[in-house]
């Protein structure tokens, strides 16, 4: 399976450059094709820009701040996001990723005349999310777990229809232990050998 890995961690010696070892790990394990995009790494602009915003609807090709991450996108099987989960959401740059590469063109099409969107994203067939929370899983109950909803609700929608989600969370990290840091290291590469 074709797998498309997008990281959004700043520090890659944190937790969360351990946490994107293993999904690499387990992805290549399992015998897929990985390709990574590292956010931070490559210094993301995630604000989308008055140009950009005016020419929403114009052809991707037209977008070439993007197109790499377009290509990528219409490339992979598997979506897998890493990232940590800040305030009941993504990073902003993760959010910024979402509006500025699920264009029109891209993640979804709106015929003229038309009163919906139809996805475009049909060649992903998995969704897979892996985060961690500094807070409890009721503190983020609470919250709604408002980024768990923009993937599942709303992203997966411009999916294939038939689209398997899976999303492996660390809750409470802040005040784990080295043990069940390990533990969840372990569960997420074995997880990926198959996302």
């Amino acid at each position: 399976m074709r797998a498309l890995v997008v990281v959004a961690h700043p520090d890659p010696d944190s937790f969360g450059g351990a946490v994107r070892a293993r999904v690499e790990a387990g992805l290549a394990a399992g015998g897929h094709e990985v390709r990574v995009i590292d956010l931070y790494g490559e210094d993301f602009d995630p604000r989308l820009t008055e140009h950009e915003r005016r020419h929403h609807l114009s052809p991707p090709d037209t977008k070439p701040a993007v197109a790499a991450h377009a290509e990528a996108l219409r490339w992979c099987e598997a979506l897998v996001l890493v990232h940590p989960t800040w305030w009941g959401n993504q990073p902003a740059i993760l959010k910024g990723w979402f509006d500025r590469v699920w264009i029109e063109g891209v993640a979804y099409t709106l015929p003229p005349g038309a009163d919906r969107i139809r996805p475009l994203l049909t060649n992903v067939r998995r969704l897979v999310v892996v985060t961690t929370h500094g807070s409890p899983k009721r503190t983020n109950a609470l919250q709604g777990e408002p980024g768990k909803r923009i993937v599942l609700r709303g992203l997966r929608l411009l999916c294939h229809p038939l689209c398997r989600s899976r999303w492996i969370s660390f809750y409470g990290v802040d005040a784990s232990t080295p043990d069940q840091r390990a533990a969840f290291l372990d569960r997420v590469e074995r997880r990926l050998r198959r996302p």
